[in-house]
């Protein structure tokens, strides 16, 4: 062991008895309360030992208080990796004979394979169980923004991710794919006297916070972001408008309610809720409709035309009608990645699933109106054929594209220039093509067998002289 690695386990040691003698020295201090009291503060978003100590200070007396640790804006990434693992989120055992996948309802091969089924073939042929995080009930919704599960692969929203890269645990970029035209919109009520950005000077916009500390307030970057942008380009600041926040709990990952049955298919949780015209996904929509604020931000094309067939507001920025691609940000490009432990561990198992998204990305890319009627189920364009409008130009096999590994960095040093993330790491580093690399080689070994074989003749069919 290092001398600092020794010292900064004689420091945690010393903390941890000091901890303990000042909770043994007040009798009148129920122990039990005191350790419900830090499994709480644990719960609530990994707090470090001198946050604990702080807490259990409280309870034992104002004469007992010390100054509470200030934040640091870089902390070491094994420290905030240790939070996490302090946390007691629920999920299965681990099993590397099984891998589970979570989806966001965004445009991905992941979200079309969960008809198809052709990732999970691909998975039987090496003896594993592939299925959905929340087919097991065990596993409550957290894993897909904290990725606290070793043998999970996620394909979603870009700045999850990325936060938990940055702050709680090292993972793998395996591939992304982007949607080139979904940079985000400013919506204004319909009948408002407000037709160009230069109005909203004075007036208020809205920006959503999350007050669940456990996973990162991807919404509200998303917000923060296309606001930022979309101002900018009308030569505005955010001084120049009046930011409104909304704060919200947040907390319903973990809620029995929320659990419900098994789910063996994503898609099933949206045959719970009419998802196209639920509001929990247009968080902002009712204060602007009853006046709380002038103006909200939502995303390019889904939501925008969702809010706006209802016949009370209209658009009046649009970043997708720009011809700066580095403007298409929302969120995206949608990422998979899965953790370094099973990428070092068993990278079997993550070509098998890179193999899955090849084969069913080139699927989407050929059949472009089946996918999209497999894909309106759970994403928030209005209907098929506006579903397939949106993804007409798209490629649904993932990569690591310069392009698009740029696209990720824009969204990554906006997250870390605005605090929503603690460390920095470059996104080149970050991505690991090697396993789409190997399996797109496998899948075209694979194929050359099938093909030779087919045209040799067999021992029974060959004839001499």
């Amino acid at each position: 062991m290092s001398e600092i690695a020794s010292v900064r386990n004689g420091k945690k040691n010393r903390r941890n008895e000091i901890m303990a003698n000042k909770i043994k020295a007040d009798a009148n201090v129920d122990l039990e309360d005191v350790t419900k009291l830090l499994a709480e503060r644990l719960q609530e978003g990994g707090v470090d030992l001198a946050d604990l100590l702080h807490a259990a200070e409280g309870l034992l007396g104002d004469k007992h208080k010390a100054k509470p640790k200030a934040p640091a804006k870089a902390a070491a990434k094994t420290k905030t990796a240790a939070k996490a693992k302090s946390t007691t989120y629920d999920h299965v055992p681990l099993d590397w004979n099984e891998v589970y996948y979570t989806n966001c309802p965004l445009i991905s091969a992941s979200n079309v394979d969960q008809e198809l089924g052709w990732t999970k073939e691909e998975y039987k042929k090496i003896g594993v169980n592939y299925q959905f995080l929340r087919a097991r009930e065990e596993n409550n919704w957290y894993p897909h923004y904290i990725h606290n599960m070793d043998n999970l692969i996620r394909f979603g929203g870009l700045f999850p991710p990325v936060a938990v890269h940055a702050d709680i645990r090292k993972t793998k970029l395996l591939g992304v794919t982007h949607a080139p035209r979904e940079g985000g919109v400013m919506l204004v009520r319909a009948r408002d006297d407000i037709y160009t950005m230069q109005e909203l000077k004075g007036k208020k916009v809205g920006l959503s916070k999350s007050l669940n500390t456990i996973k990162n307030d991807w919404w509200r970057i998303q917000e923060h972001q296309g606001i930022e942008l979309m101002l900018r380009l009308n030569g505005m600041t955010m001084d120049d408008v009046e930011i409104v926040e909304f704060p919200y709990p947040d907390d319903w990952y973990d809620k029995p309610e929320m659990m419900g049955p098994p789910m063996e298919n994503p898609s099933e949780l949206w045959l719970k809720r009419d998802h196209k015209h639920d509001l929990a996904f247009r968080p902002l929509e009712t204060a602007l409709g009853e006046g709380k604020v002038d103006a909200i931000y939502t995303q390019s094309k889904p939501l925008q035309q969702l809010s706006e067939a209802t016949g009370n507001f209209k658009a009046i920025e649009d970043l997708s009608r720009h011809p700066d691609w580095t403007l298409q940000s929302a969120n995206i490009p949608a990422a998979i990645t899965c953790t370094a432990e099973m990428a070092d561990k068993h990278p079997e198992l993550v070509v098998t699933f890179m193999k899955g998204m090849i084969k069913v990305g080139r699927w989407a890319n050929e059949h472009k109106h089946a996918a999209a009627a497999i894909l309106d189920k759970q994403t928030f364009y209005l209907d098929v054929e506006h579903t397939y409008q949106g993804i007409k130009h798209m490629d649904m096999v993932p990569n690591l594209s310069k392009q698009n590994l740029a696209s990720v960095a824009i969204g990554k040093d906006f997250m870390f220039k605005h605090d929503y993330i603690k460390n920095d790491f470059d996104v080149n580093e970050w991505a690991a093509p090697e396993f789409l690399e190997q399996a797109a080689q496998e899948l075209i070994n694979e194929r050359w067998e099938m093909v030779t074989d087919a045209k040799m003749p067999t021992a029974s069919t060959m004839r001499l002289g």
